[in-house]
């Protein structure tokens, strides 16, 4: 093994130049935490973007997936493998739908999603998602997204998509119709900016899809598996979605993806109309078989409830003190933002140097995604290390 630079150097040479990489090499991680090559210690208040719900080095899911790994790493799903068959199961109990479609990743799942809606509605009726939209980067994933700087080189993409303003209700009543096959949501915007959905805005959805009964998708990628706080965003409105997607923290740090589906859809799909070589690999499968039972059975959500609150009202008080700073504060749970009134890329910066990984999201937005095991002393550092990077930051 090189050393650090001679890895940077090497990513460079060998590897497509898609990341913008943060130039720290990381040695390994325990808990909360990611320790770098040099011996420097980071909080990480990232945590995989949203991936790494259990942190670093779970002994349960580690457990989990060496007991898997020892009977088979994988299986065609042309076979019947116990670990995704539980994970379906628990999916399913913790949604209140019906039946789920595993894949490897979020954008593969919106993908599986785009074809059901399109099996059962047919190719002319109208999709709605919204400003500002992440669903992912392939090209049906990418055609509902909201955000041009992702789409701008690679039209033309999948016709008969119909971008609304987020939270703009009137929009709403004017666009949705009998001509709308679905709409797609995310109830908090993750790359958006961490901009939550207003009650009137759920409200209104959900009267309108009483009465024109379109296909509502919850993208619960980032969102899922406890982060705010519950199970699902969607669980904070009165309002049960007939799709949800699910990704990242679902698979306890290895790669996999589901779509759930209520009763109603859950036979659209018929033998051979979708499938995966990879989705429901029973190894990762296994992993999130440990993250749900630490997540929902083992009550963490219920921390992350707790402590999302206390995390919230704390950097809601900053505002006070950083008039010219901070425009506003946001989230739910373990998912916050902070939007600022200049570019956040040099306050990302300045907490690297203090020892703390966070992101920054939709150019002036701090992207706060805790792992679901953090505590209210790592929370209480955080915000003493915000506000001293605040107070050193010209306005």
């Amino acid at each position: 093994m090189g050393n650090s630079e001679d890895i940077i150097i090497k990513e460079k040479e060998f590897l497509l130049q898609t990341y913008k990489r943060t130039p720290i090499k990381i040695s390994y991680g325990k808990g909360v935490y990611l320790f770098a090559e040099d011996g420097k210690k980071y909080l990480d208040f990232f945590s995989g973007l949203a991936v790494n719900a259990l942190g670093y080095g779970n002994e349960k899911v580690i457990r989990a997936i060496e007991e898997q790994i020892r009977k088979y790493i994988h299986l065609s799903n042309y076979y019947v493998n116990s670990p995704q068959v539980e994970l379906a199961e628990k999916l399913v109990k913790y949604s209140g739908l019906s039946k789920v479609f595993f894949t490897n990743s979020g954008t593969e799942t919106i993908e599986a999603s785009l074809k059901l809606i399109r099996k059962y509605s047919g190719p002319k009726k109208k999709i709605i998602t919204f400003s500002n939209a992440f669903h992912g980067r392939t090209y049906g994933s990418l055609s509902l997204g909201g955000k041009e700087k992702y789409k701008k080189y690679f039209a033309p993409l999948l016709s008969n998509i119909v971008q609304l303003e987020f939270n703009n209700v009137e929009q709403l009543e004017k666009n949705i119709h009998s001509n709308t096959a679905a709409v797609y949501l995310e109830f908090i915007q993750g790359e958006g900016g961490v901009r939550v959905a207003s009650e009137r805005f759920i409200s209104k959805i959900k009267s309108l899809k009483k009465k024109y009964d379109f296909i509502l998708v919850a993208d619960e990628v980032q969102s899922g598996i406890g982060r705010t706080g519950k199970q699902f965003a969607y669980n904070h409105y009165e309002i049960k979605p007939d799709l949800v997607i699910l990704a990242k923290a679902i698979g306890g740090g290895l790669p996999l993806g589901a779509m759930i589906t209520n009763k109603k859809y859950s036979t659209v799909f018929e033998f051979g109309d979708h499938g995966s070589t990879f989705g429901g690999n029973p190894v990762a499968c296994a992993a999130g078989l440990a993250v749900m039972n630490e997540v929902f059975e083992k009550g963490l959500v219920n921390e992350v409830a707790r402590l999302g609150d206390y995390f919230l009202t704390k950097l809601k008080m900053i505002p006070n003190e950083y008039p010219t700073k901070i425009v506003d504060v946001r989230g739910l749970g373990f998912m916050l933002g902070v939007e600022l009134h200049q570019s956040c890329s040099a306050i990302t910066e300045e907490f690297r140097k203090k020892g703390i990984l966070v992101n920054c999201t939709n150019e002036n937005v701090l992207r706060i995604l805790p792992p679901l095991i953090s505590t209210q002393e790592n929370i209480d550092h955080f915000i003493d290390q915000l506000k001293s990077i605040l107070s050193n930051t010209k306005s």
